[in-house]
């Protein structure tokens, strides 16, 4: 199999399904996005996390995956694919209580920054959070599952709580902003 096929030369991509749609369409922004998302997640995990946080990434490039295949398919085509689901928010939920009771709660805003695997997951927060604000302006003109939407805002709260898990664990302080006046 050719890595290249020539079909999207003309701007456009197929869907799961069948249905071709241009590239730059908001669903086509959605999943690109997460896919950028999850590069991110390689990049931080070649930083050296640890046991917990590189068991975590793993998971979660996974379960991004499949939320880019739900994202790539119109929820009324009858196209067997897995789905983003309740379970996997529940998954994000679990692993942000566990981590948490590790950390000093937080009083004042930090600093996003670190060690290079902490760091990246505060990029990787960033970007999480531009997939969800596409996916909900996408969701306005095509359909877009609830959970999707649900997974991908705690996804950004758990990548949150894990670059300070990370920065703990590197023994790297948090820098707390403080406002000018």
């Amino acid at each position: 199999m050719k890595i290249y096929t020539k079909k999207g030369d003309s701007g456009n991509t197929s869907l799961f399904g069948g249905q071709r749609v241009s590239k730059s369409s908001k669903r086509i922004d959605a999943y690109g996005t997460v896919d950028e998302l999850n590069s991110i997640l390689g990049m931080a995990a070649s930083f050296g996390l640890s046991e917990k946080g590189a068991e975590l990434i793993e998971t979660v490039q996974q379960q991004l995956f499949v939320l880019g295949a739900d994202l790539a398919t119109p929820q009324s085509k009858e196209v067997r694919i897995e789905r983003i689901g309740h379970s996997e928010v529940e998954f994000l939920e679990k692993a942000i209580d566990e981590m948490e009771e590790t950390l000093e709660p937080l009083k004042n805003f930090i600093l996003p920054g670190g060690a290079k695997a902490g760091a990246t997951l505060h990029f990787a927060r960033t970007v999480c959070r531009r997939a969800e604000r596409i996916t909900v302006e996408c969701r306005h003109e095509e359909e877009i599952s609830e959970v999707a939407i649900m997974y991908i805002n705690r996804l950004s709260d758990f990548l949150f709580v894990l670059a300070r898990y990370e920065n703990k664990d590197a023994g790297t302080e948090e820098k707390t902003w403080i406002p000018a006046r």
